[in-house]
């Protein structure tokens, strides 16, 4: 590390035009999570902060800064899904985040299509190529190193149903750049696009 590196803590601001953390732990994919409103309202919405926890059983889950309609949708029905997010559908991803009204069904919105799930009672984007379909497992309210409750709260689920293009299996393994899957970079507008160029393989020490 040079010694006239950038150095910051976040508690007195970054002196930067732009905050660099979300650059930083970046890119990030996007759960872009439907969920259903105890009345029966729709919605669809994505978020930047959005990972994988657990392989058995597969738990994913996303964070809300702010207690958004998605954290109280799923609060209040215990169910969601996660939609892969690519290239193709990255117009229509985006539209889905405006800030409209509770009532508003983001999934018209946007000019997509409500499929029915399997396994959840909440219905899923149509035209996306990958969908995890989730029952909650946790809330939790993040708190500082201090122990102050922030403004956000982590949603975790359980993986109870996935839905695979069978065009993104090439002798039974998922492709990954197959989808053309986005990320969310930094900055207010960056994203990044997967591609089979940007491939290689490395395997772990024996």
């Amino acid at each position: 590390m040079p010694t006239d590196a950038h150095f910051y803590e976040p508690s007195r601001g970054h002196g930067l035009p732009h905050d660099p953390f979300n650059a930083i732990v970046g890119p990030r994919p996007i759960g872009w999570i439907s969920s259903r409103s105890a009345a029966g309202h729709l919605n669809l919405a994505p978020y930047s902060f959005f990972n994988g926890f657990n392989y058995t059983p597969p738990i994913v889950g996303f964070a809300s800064v702010g207690y958004k309609d998605s954290v109280r949708n799923i609060e209040a029905t215990g169910e969601f899904c996660w939609q892969l997010a690519t290239r193709a559908l990255a117009e229509p991803m985006n539209a889905s985040c405006a800030a409209v009204e509770p009532e508003v069904d983001e999934f018209q919105l946007a000019g997509l299509t409500p499929a029915e799930s399997r396994v959840v009672s909440v219905p899923h984007v149509k035209e996306a190529q990958v969908v995890f379909e989730c029952r909650l497992t946790q809330t939790l309210q993040l708190q500082s190193a201090a122990g102050d409750k922030l403004e956000t709260w982590m949603v975790l689920g359980e993986v109870v149903g996935v839905h695979i293009d069978p065009t993104l299996l090439e002798d039974g393994v998922y492709q990954t750049a197959a989808a053309r899957p986005i990320l969310r970079g930094g900055g207010p507008a960056d994203y990044f696009e997967i591609s089979q160029e940007q491939n290689f393989k490395m395997y772990r020490p024996s």
